[in-house]
């Protein structure tokens, strides 16, 4: 079997108002995936108010499993943070990942954002029914 030496991660990172960027470019894998996960943890520690937070994954060149489990732990900090995660320019290789490993929905789903006591969510997209809609009787009327 022939490996191939992996490319570093170069993580390149940027804020604006109420969103974090996080450029990652090279190979996502066993020897940087905690680096990653560093940064986005510093981030939504450090930026006081984020919305959302971009990881720009169009220079990514490879994703082993400690890279989606990096993902995946992201993904978790920000839903108990309530800052909306997006997976910004994913190569095809990382979508193919997310859908034979059945995270591509988890990982990029628009989510319910907590904020204080208000609750804010995504409208329902086609095919979809917003809650209220699936709790109705047939005969009540909206």
């Amino acid at each position: 079997m022939t490996t191939f030496p992996s490319s570093p991660l170069l993580l390149l990172t940027s804020a604006a108002r109420g969103a974090v960027r996080i450029e990652l470019r090279g190979d996502l894998d066993h020897h940087c995936a905690d680096r990653l996960l560093d940064a986005a943890t510093r981030a939504l520690a450090e930026h006081a108010g984020l919305l959302d937070l971009h990881l720009d994954c169009a220079g990514l060149a490879a994703v082993d499993s400690s890279g989606l489990s990096a993902l995946l732990m992201i993904r978790r900090r920000t839903d108990e943070a309530g800052v909306r995660l997006h997976l910004d320019e994913p190569p095809v290789m990382l979508t193919r990942m997310l859908t034979v490993t059945g995270t591509l929905k988890h990982l990029t789903r628009p989510e319910t954002a907590q904020r204080g006591s208000a609750t804010v969510r995504r409208p329902p997209t086609a095919g979809e029914e917003s809650t209220s809609a699936r709790s109705r009787r047939p005969d009540q009327h909206v």
